[in-house]
This record gives structure tokens, sequence and C-alpha cells, in this order.
């Protein structure tokens, strides 16, 4: 189990930094990304959100509390990368652009089935510590 959270926290640390530094240029609205998200199409009042969403979302993978709140969290930053992805195939972005993407989901994924491998890790420990009492 020390095995699996210590890898867990790796990867959910490396998702988690990830977003945040995306969330930053989007929540202060820096020149760079309002062109960047116009171009998609997104209207400008959208970048602030999505930042904040984003943190939000950090906040609550990181958290080790709040377990649905937890899986809502990974849903949004997943779906906010699946939605760039489609953004930038549909705008024929070179494909390292939208693969680096695909990346970051896969890390997503990996910190996800780690989280519940811990969460069923833990469950059998406890049910073993009920027993042996």
């Amino acid at each position: 189990m020390k095995k699996t959270k210590i890898i867990y926290w790796i990867v959910t640390g490396i998702f988690a930094a990830f977003m945040i530094s995306t969330s930053i240029p989007d929540i202060i609205s820096t020149p760079q990304t309002v062109d960047f998200i116009v171009k998609m199409g997104y209207p400008p009042y959208f970048i602030p959100f999505i930042g904040v969403a984003k943190v939000l979302g950090c906040i609550a993978i990181l958290v080790p509390a709040f377990p649905r709140i937890k899986e809502w969290a990974y849903a949004g930053l997943v779906f906010d990368l699946v939605a760039a992805c489609y953004s930038f195939a549909s705008l024929k972005y070179p494909v390292a652009s939208w693969c680096f993407v695909l990346l970051v989901i896969g890390v997503a994924f990996v910190s996800y089935f780690l989280h519940h491998k811990l969460q069923r890790e833990l469950a059998i420990q406890q049910a073993g510590a009920g027993i042996a009492l």
C-alpha cells in the first residue's frame, strides 16, 4: 500500500501542477490566453471561469477527504482536457498540441485509478483489522 500511495501522490501532484499552471493565465486573463481562447471560438468571459474551476478541481483532488467531490473534480478536469483536445483537433492545430493533451488525460486516468486502488486497499485493511478484533 505504501508503494501505491507514493506513486499516487507523485502522479496526482504532476497532474495537479499541470492543471494549476494552465489555470493561472486563465484566471488573470493574459492577452495571449485571451487571444488563443477567442480564436478557438470561446467567449472571453469563459476564460477566468474555467481557470477558477480548474484550481478548485485541483484542490479537490489533492485534499484527502470528500470522496464524492473528488469524483466530480476528476470528471470536470478530464472534461476540460477532452474539450481542449477536441478544440485543437477541430481547428487543425498541430498533432503535437492535442497529443500532449491526450498524455495529460492519461496521467489523470492513472491518478484516478490509483486513487481507487488505494481506497480498495484501505477498505481491505480496515476489514482485516475488524476481523482480528
